[in-house]
């Protein structure tokens, strides 16, 4: 029954997250979470399914013209080394937990603030540099792709608007999950058995949500869900 049940959750993370731009691994861990999966086996297996959701994402908003370089190079530059060596930092259990609960409360934060949109500013190298290297860093040790924190950066400091930050967010979540991966396979051995079926259904969803998303306005009751089942696990992790 757990089987199904984690297949059909994945599955929705995957096409919920798609939709809005991003990989969905804070989701993922969620899930995870809820079935007491071991931290080892969450941060691997999280950071495989963000690879094909998160470039599925990514070519959606693409092609709808919204992806832009010049916000995408400065951070990646800063965070691809950055998730490498966070990976290879190797948390105690309740740290684990402690720090994953509160990203997960970032992606509330996220899916329910409503910001104006306004004219953009240019992104200063040093920013992007100095914020890619500390969201790099973060989501390396935890096992997300980071776009969960890099989207509300680029929004508060007006250096995109929604759908920029998007597009930006699903290739940095993508080359950050690739260095993660890298990082924790020196350390982590990638053995799990349910592993094939969780991709198949993330792929199957993403590709959906992917499609979805970049088509159409926003999905606020979208929003309520992810943010209801994100404060659930943050609460188990935390309590638990």
């Amino acid at each position: 029954m757990d089987f199904w049940l984690i297949l059909v959750l994945l599955g929705t993370m995957a096409f919920l997250y798609a939709s809005v731009g991003h990989g969905g691994a804070s989701g993922y861990l969620a899930v995870l979470a809820l079935f007491s999966v071991s931290p080892v086996v969450m941060k691997q297996s999280a950071l495989l399914l963000n690879l094909g959701v998160s470039l599925m994402s990514f070519m959606a908003f693409y092609q709808q013209g919204f992806f832009k370089w010049r916000l995408f190079w400065p951070f990646a530059l800063g965070s691809i080394p950055a998730a490498f060596i966070g990976a290879k930092i190797p948390l105690s259990e309740s740290t684990y937990k402690q720090v994953l609960g509160a990203c997960l409360l970032i992606a509330v934060f996220r899916m329910l603030t409503s910001l104006r949109e306004s004219q953009s500013k240019p992104l200063p190298l040093w920013a992007g540099l100095t914020a890619g290297s500390f969201i790099g860093l973060l989501s390396g040790m935890i096992g997300i792709g980071g776009g969960i924190i890099l989207s509300p950066v680029l929004l508060l400091f007006r250096w995109a608007n929604v759908k920029e930050a998007a597009a930006v967010s699903a290739l940095f979540i993508f080359v950050n999950s690739l260095s993660g991966l890298a990082g924790l396979k020196t350390w982590v051995p990638l053995d799990q058995s349910s592993l094939i079926y969780w991709l198949l259904v993330s792929l199957l969803g993403g590709f959906l949500g992917a499609r979805w998303g970049a088509r159409f306005a926003s999905n606020t009751k979208v929003k309520w869900v992810l943010a209801l089942v994100l404060i659930i696990a943050s609460g188990k992790l935390w309590f638990v």
